[in-house]
C-alpha cells in the first residue's frame, strides 16, 4: 500500500509542471460585452522570478484597459486593428493591441494576478475559443511562452505551452 501511494506521489509531481501554466480565472464571456480577464501567473522561470508579464490583445478586444499593480510598470502598446468596431456609438480602428507589466519580482515560488479589461465585439464568433497569448520574461534571457493555440482537431491540453483562452458565449438579453 505504501509503495503505492509513493507511486502515485511520483507521478503527481512529475505531471504537476504541466498544469502550472497561465490561465484566466474565468474561462468563457459573451461577446457584445465588457470582459475582465484576470490572468493567473502560478510561478517565474525554471527558478527564476518573473519580471516582465506581456498579454497579446486578440482582434475583437478593444477599449482595453489594464489594472496597475504595486511595484510593476504598465506600458501599453498601441496599433491599428484589422478592422474598424463600434464601440458604443464610436468607430474603433485602433487601440491597445499588447500589456506589458514590467519591473516587479515574481519568485518562482509565488503566484500573482495580472488584469486588465476588454469590450468582447459582436463580431466575434459565438462558440469559438479566444485566445490570449501571454510571455513571461525573467533574467538572463529566461522567459516561459504561452503562446501556442491549437489546430484544428486539438485542444489546449495537447499543448506544452497553451496561450490562455475563454470560450466565447451568446450575449445574454437586458442590459
Amino acid at each position: 500500500m505504501l509503495k503505492r501511494l509513493m507511486l502515485a506521489a511520483a507521478v503527481t509531481a512529475i505531471a504537476a509542471p504541466a498544469f502550472a501554466h497561465v490561465s484566466l480565472e474565468k474561462g468563457e464571456a459573451p461577446v457584445g460585452s465588457t470582459y475582465k480577464a484576470v490572468f493567473r501567473v502560478p510561478h517565474g522561470c525554471e527558478g527564476a522570478p518573473t519580471n516582465v508579464v506581456r498579454v497579446q490583445i486578440p482582434e475583437g478586444v478593444i477599449a482595453v484597459k489594464p489594472m496597475p499593480k504595486p511595484g510593476w510598470t504598465l506600458e501599453k502598446v498601441r496599433g491599428k486593428f484589422a478592422s474598424t468596431y463600434d464601440y458604443y456609438g464610436t468607430p474603433m480602428s485602433e487601440g491597445v493591441k499588447e500589456i506589458v507589466w514590467k519591473g516587479g519580482n515574481l519568485g518562482d515560488d509565488e503566484y500573482d494576478e495580472f488584469v486588465l479589461r476588454g469590450f468582447l465585439t459582436p463580431e466575434l464568433k459565438v462558440g469559438e475559443t479566444l485566445y490570449f497569448p501571454v510571455v513571461q520574461e525573467c533574467p538572463e534571457g529566461k522567459a516561459e511562452r504561452w503562446i501556442e493555440i491549437p489546430a484544428a482537431g486539438q485542444s489546449s491540453d495537447d499543448l506544452e505551452l497553451p496561450a490562455p483562452g475563454i470560450k466565447l458565449l451568446e450575449k445574454a438579453g437586458g442590459h
